[in-house]
């Protein structure tokens, strides 16, 4: 019993002794594995700070790629919403300035009536003759307004024509650019007398002797005889004038003064006049 004894104190003994020898084998290498890493940590450790590294930089990227799409929703977003803006601003604007230009040149007109003699009414055209051998244009009053065949049409530019016939619900002009209109004109700065004929889309003057001197840019006004057309109003400005041998005139071109492409309204004077032979 007694050797059992002393064999199992030795057992213990020895135990103890081992299992301190390797805790302080396993504190040594420890405290020396911070100091300085074999080459097995360091295998270990380059592999998981690569992998580690990788990982990061996937989660990194992909949050990258997120945050983006987001923004670039949220800026898509944005963009139409401001094209939007923009599309209503510039109809706003459009819608600003066509109210801007009516209403100047509505003032236009208005001024131009008041320095007029004799009753008068503004008109607005509504057609154009489609057909290109007659220059007329429809406007929106008619005979229960008083306008009646043979009234001048003017404009704040100067002459547009004649009322050439007046219906119940509208009245058709005709142009002073039509080959059958012909309106008695003076210059301007001379007073040479003349008469101009339409020719479709401009004008000539016609019956001014060779004696007589007339310059390009010239202006021509009504002359107010007839009692057709108040005096003065402008018609055209001479653009070409030539001197043949042969003939006792001059032949003279002349551009309108009046835009008829641009024409929108007109004023009607109330006077009842035939048309101008």
């Amino acid at each position: 019993m007694k050797k059992r004894g002393k064999r199992t104190s030795r057992i213990k003994h020895f135990l103890f002794i081992s299992t301190c020898i390797v805790l302080f084998g396993v504190l040594i290498i420890s405290f020396m594995g911070r100091r300085e890493f074999t080459l097995p940590h360091k295998l270990i450790f380059d592999i998981l700070g690569t992998a580690q590294a990788g990982v990061t930089g996937i989660i990194d990227y992909g949050s990258d790629i997120w945050a983006n799409y987001i923004y670039l929703i949220g800026l898509k977003q944005e963009n139409d919403h401001l094209k939007e803006k923009i599309l209503e601003y510039q109809t706003k604007t459009v819608t600003y300035r066509e109210a801007l230009a009516t209403n100047a040149r509505l003032s236009k007109l208005l001024k131009l009536k008041e320095t007029l003699p004799a009753p008068k009414i503004t008109a607005r055209i509504i057609g154009h003759d489609p057909s290109q051998w007659f220059k007329t244009f429809t406007i929106d009053r008619s005979r229960r307004d008083g306008v009646m065949k043979g009234m001048p049409v003017i404009t704040t530019e100067g002459v547009v024509g004649q009322i050439l016939d007046g219906g119940n619900k509208r009245a058709k002009v005709l142009q002073t650019i039509d080959p059958n209109s012909a309106i008695e004109v003076r210059i301007q700065d001379t007073r040479t007398q003349g008469i101009i004929k339409g020719t479709g889309t401009s004008y000539r003057l016609l019956y001014v002797p060779k004696n007589n001197e007339v310059h390009k840019g010239d202006l021509l006004i009504t002359s107010g005889l007839g009692g057709v057309f108040p005096q003065g109003i402008p018609v055209a400005v001479v653009s070409s004038v030539v001197s043949n041998r042969r003939g006792m005139f001059l032949n003279i071109e002349a551009e309108p003064v009046v835009d008829f492409s641009r024409l929108e309204n007109v004023i009607v004077i109330m006077k009842s006049n035939q048309l101008a032979e």
